[in-house]
């Protein structure tokens, strides 16, 4: 009787397991890289994912000080096909895909800028605070071999801030095609002198209320970036996913009195439950 139901609990642990993997196989979501938000599973219409993620990470760009913060995750998609518009977050975008290899993507975004009190040791005091910034996002990633396993990445980032673009590639680990597993890409950052500025420039007025030497900056090589993503569905309803983000600044950010690391990172992982 115990040989029995061993066998016959083998064979159901087996019959489980090839269904969670054809369930993960199963192409549901418009491109299978984790680090595209998609809760449609298969499904033209609406869909709505909700969640919070937990991140440490730099107090603002440039800083050497660090902190935990909570912040809200999710979205609310419309699909149909394998066009999808989003809402997430201060983000109001669309994304689609063309020839099965180009995903292009359209975003209005909202910088929330930096205030001095992101400093809880005062190195941003006499800086005064940064007004948010509108931003117009053109993202396009171009896959180079069959089911996404890797792909060239560019975005263009244009606003009230200035100017930014980046240009990388990037790859996909694991066998699933559900949107779960993890993705890591590589991206150099350049920026003009307004986007610079913005975040490490010191005017007149500023060096005389803070002490920090008056910095102008010119456009040209912003950093060098890496971010990995990973998501897992724990059920049918809830996703766990987490990231980790590592910018490399260049020689002349780090010369800046505001950058006092030669480098922003963030680590952060979460919870999303799909409606």
């Amino acid at each position: 009787m115990r040989k029995f139901t061993s066998i016959v609990l083998l064979i159901l642990f087996n019959w489980l397991f090839h269904q969670t993997a054809l369930a993960q196989n199963e192409k549901t979501v418009v491109v299978p890289l984790p680090s595209v938000d998609d809760f449609s599973k298969g499904n033209d219409g609406w869909s709505f994912g909700l969640g919070f993620g937990i991140e440490y990470e730099s107090a603002y760009e440039g800083s050497d000080e660090f902190g935990f913060e909570v912040q809200p995750a999710g979205a609310v998609q419309w699909r149909n096909g394998n066009d999808t518009f989003y809402w997430a977050g201060e983000a109001l975008g669309w994304r689609g895909l063309r020839s099965d290899t180009w995903l292009l993507e359209a975003a209005i975004a909202f910088d929330e800028g930096r205030e001095e009190g992101d400093s809880d040791d005062g190195y941003l005091n006499g800086l005064g605070d940064q007004e948010e910034g509108t931003e117009i996002v053109l993202q396009a990633r171009r896959a180079l071999d069959d089911n996404w396993r890797n792909w060239l990445i560019s975005r263009i980032v244009t606003g009230d801030n200035g100017n930014l673009g980046l240009f990388g590639i990037g790859h996909r680990f694991g066998v699933q095609n559900d949107g779960t597993g993890s993705d890591l890409s590589f991206v150099v950052v350049f920026h003009d002198s307004e986007y610079a500025n913005n975040g490490f420039g010191i005017t007149a007025a500023q060096s005389i209320a803070s002490g920090l030497d008056e910095t102008q900056l010119s456009g040209g090589l912003r950093s060098f970036a890496l971010d990995y993503t990973y998501r897992y569905y724990l059920n049918n309803n809830w996703q766990i996913f987490g990231e980790a983000f590592y910018e490399r600044f260049s020689s002349e950010i780090e010369n800046s009195p505001i950058a006092r690391s030669n480098f922003e990172a963030e680590v952060s992982v979460g919870f999303i439950y799909l409606f």
